[in-house]
């Protein structure tokens, strides 16, 4: 079975918008009226991006900003199946070497830069270009050796091997589609404000305040979910960085903002009641989890990583904490992934057994702290925490974990640091316990985050292999996967290979990604089905 995309037909696109105007213009006479202009005000609480380039680094808070200019070949709809946004359509060769892509030829950049082949091909240059120091988008496009321009609306991008998930990941935003113009004026302009082809241009950032984007006048529609034809309805968006979460929820109570994330649990439980809306949208890929450094003492000896997990029991806090709000996990994927395997009778809870382990691996209790020892050393568990990217209440439950793990000798030193300090950590490879969100699209997560090959750092230095896993029979599996265009084929290696990685006890799933989002004084916010970032292109306020 090989992936392709057929062009969207234009009558159920059209047909699409009108039911969804129809239904738009007849409000119950107790709701308020929605209307076309104004600024809307989002404060979010994630970190604050260094460079609002995507192809730059490529973390989440890029995603989420970048969402609102850039815009992808492709995207992905509710049922998970890849659909044509800038493209109109992808076909893969017999032999998975060449992927052929039709791109539609009615979109220009917000520059005035044709959308175009070569414009593909400067993008991918510029995502492998190592001076860009990509991430994220640079092991979207690693496997692309050369870019053929076929004609104005026609690429075929030659791999170096098959790679099945290719439309998968041209739709993430760290691979989304840049003015060439743009791209050469430079890095420091180009993080300054990327040019794109989305609903709105970025205007101005004011660092540690706000990104004021204003919107596209000539914006030609690519989302199948817009409801309307041409530019979106707001004239802008004032994007607040509001690191704390109390001060973010005061602001929407007061009417002073009308999109918040990253919300506190109980604010989120007592959303309805306070007559705030509230979008749900976890993220697709990897689960939020706990990965444990394989390649250095404790973790080197299998009994100590199943000893750690065995004591861990997270279930309690995540129940408590999270107010509700979301579930435990046993996959290392999301459950938005159809492929997760989810398997609880892989995480136990038995301190018993723990010490037992810990006891056969030499490390034994001997501090008056009750701290085990082997040959002198404490049985010490580095854990860096990101305040960037952990919520208060995931802050809580490591604290919960740390206590947990200290009942049956474990130290663990959490160290809640910056963004940068954390990479630095990891860079460092001083760490022996980690949660590191990875958000990208499809089962080939599992390939960035636990074959051997992750292990080596891309171009901007981030390597994604936090576990360190190295384990020749998973590479095969995950290599296959990739090459494989059989649906079936590799729905079975897929979970082969998360059957190796459950059984080698370096991770410890917690969660879904969490994405929540409260609104108030707005309707028609949705979220794009890829990375579940928020999309305002069908947004209107109602006071």
């Amino acid at each position: 079975m090989r992936p392709s995309l057929r062009p969207l037909s234009a009558a159920l696109v059209a047909l699409a918008a009108l039911a969804a105007s129809a239904c738009a213009a007849d409000p119950s006479a107790d709701t308020p009226q929605a209307t076309a202009g104004g600024t809307l005000v989002y404060a979010t609480g994630d970190a604050e991006p260094t460079c609002l380039d995507p192809h730059v680094g490529g973390n989440y808070p890029q995603g989420l900003l970048s969402t609102q200019f850039l815009e992808p070949l492709f995207g992905r709809d509710a049922d998970g199946e890849i659909v044509p946004w800038l493209a109109e359509s992808g076909e893969p060769s017999d032999d998975g070497l060449t992927w052929d892509i039709t791109l539609r030829d009615d979109i220009s950049f917000t520059d005035g830069t044709p959308f175009d082949a070569e414009a593909v091909a400067a993008n991918i240059v510029h995502l492998q270009d190592p001076d860009t120091g990509s991430s994220t988008g640079y092991l979207a496009v690693e496997q692309v050796e050369r870019v053929e321009v076929v004609d104005a609306t026609h690429v075929r991008l030659h791999l170096s091997t098959p790679k099945s998930a290719m439309l998968e990941v041209l739709s993430q935003q760290w691979a989304a589609m840049e003015s060439p113009a743009g791209i050469e004026r430079g890095m420091e302009a180009n993080c300054q404000a990327p040019i794109g082809t989305g609903p709105f241009v970025v205007e101005s950032w004011t660092p540690q305040q706000s990104v004021t984007l204003a919107r596209n006048e000539d914006y030609v529609a690519t989302n199948p979910e817009a409801d309307h034809e041409g530019a979106a309805l707001l004239d802008g968006i004032e994007w607040r960085f509001v690191p704390d979460a109390a001060t973010r929820q005061a602001a929407l109570a007061s009417g002073e903002v009308h999109v918040i994330d990253n919300p506190l649990p109980t604010d989120i439980a007592a959303a309805e009641a306070q007559g705030f809306g509230h979008i749900d949208q976890p993220r697709p890929a990897a689960s939020n989890r706990i990965e444990l450094n394989a390649s250095q003492a404790p973790f080197d000896d299998d009994r100590v990583r199943e000893a750690f997990l065995l004591v861990a029991d997270p279930s309690p806090g995540i129940e408590t904490l999270f107010a509700g709000t979301t579930s435990r996990s046993y996959a290392v994927l999301s459950s938005a992934e159809p492929l997760a395997l989810s398997d609880p009778d892989a995480f136990p809870t038995d301190p018993e057994r723990a010490a037992e382990l810990l006891d056969e691996a030499g490390w034994v209790r001997a501090d008056e702290d009750g701290i085990r020892t082997r040959n002198g050393e404490r049985l010490v568990v580095r854990f860096p925490v990101s305040t960037n990217q952990s919520t208060p209440a995931e802050q809580s439950l490591f604290e919960q974990i740390q206590a947990n793990a200290g009942a049956v000798g474990f130290d663990v030193e959490l160290d809640p640091v910056d963004l940068s300090a954390w990479y630095g950590a990891l860079a460092e490879n001083a760490y022996d316990a980690v949660s590191a969100p990875y958000t990208t699209v499809g089962p080939d997560v599992l390939r960035i985050l636990y074959h051997s090959d992750g292990i080596t750092p891309a171009p901007s230095g981030y390597f994604a292999n936090h576990a360190q896993l190295s384990d020749p029979d998973l590479d095969a599996l995950l290599d296959e996967a990739m090459a494989t265009t059989d649906a079936d084929e590799r729905a079975e290696l897929y979970t082969a290979a998360q059957r190796i990685i459950l059984d080698s006890h370096t991770v410890l799933p917690l969660y879904d990604q969490q994405n929540h989002f409260l609104t108030r004084g707005v309707e028609g916010v949705g979220t794009i089905h890829t990375i579940s970032t928020p999309t305002f292109v069908n947004a209107r306020l109602t006071e």
